[in-house]
């Protein structure tokens, strides 16, 4: 696995919309609710998760990346984690898995696995248009409708980030999960965000 963008791919300006900062949101709610004593996160980021967590919880936070510019704990790639069995009570990857060919990614899922004691947590992109309604009555709790639909669906041409994404053509998302199914994790939830239907998340849980 090579890097793939340098420090400056994360710029305020031009990577961090409305959007991306509600799924953070998402992964640290998905985190906590599991409330584990310690996580380990592949692929830093902009060390949101990171910020939150060793700032406002007493959840032990490591990380890995392969981008040493970005000052991981660890610097290696995800395929082989120089870490024992069982390390982590959870183990998540938000919009990661993407940056390796599809065919690499039931190995991946399975490397996670084996560093995880009990949970994966994962974000994927998901492309498709959306339609989704939100309203909120006096007296009652908001009210929130969401679905994906693709009338045609692309064919996904490697932008020298991703090399896959699900909804495109050859990727469906039953094909991704049916993927999971063969590591032997069970999905406990699956869900794209309403605020940022480009990113779906997955929770799970090891048998």
């Amino acid at each position: 696995m090579k890097k793939q963008v340098d420090k400056k791919h994360y710029n305020f300006w031009k990577y961090c919309d409305l959007n991306r900062w509600s799924s953070y949101w998402y992964q640290i709610k998905e985190i906590i609710s599991l409330d584990p004593k310690n996580v380990l996160e592949i692929g830093v980021g902009e060390k949101v998760l990171f910020s939150y967590l060793t700032n406002n919880t007493e959840i032990d936070y490591k990380s890995v990346d392969i981008a040493e510019d970005l000052k991981p704990d660890i610097v290696a790639g995800l395929e082989t984690l120089p870490l024992e069995d069982n390390s982590f009570d959870v183990v998540c990857a938000f919009e990661v898995l993407e940056h390796l060919p599809f065919e690499k990614f039931v190995s991946s899922l399975n490397e996670l696995k084996r560093v995880s004691r009990s949970y994966v947590v994962l974000s994927l992109p998901h492309w498709g248009r959306h339609f989704s309604v939100s309203f909120r009555l006096p007296f009652f709790k908001k009210i929130k409708f969401q679905f994906k639909f693709s009338i045609q669906k692309p064919k996904h041409l490697f932008d020298g980030q991703h090399y896959w994404e699900i909804g495109k053509r050859g990727y469906g998302l039953s094909k991704v999960k049916n993927e999971i199914k063969k590591t032997d994790m069970k999905i406990v939830k699956d869900y794209v965000c309403f605020e940022s239907p480009y990113h779906h998340f997955f929770v799970l849980k090891k048998l």
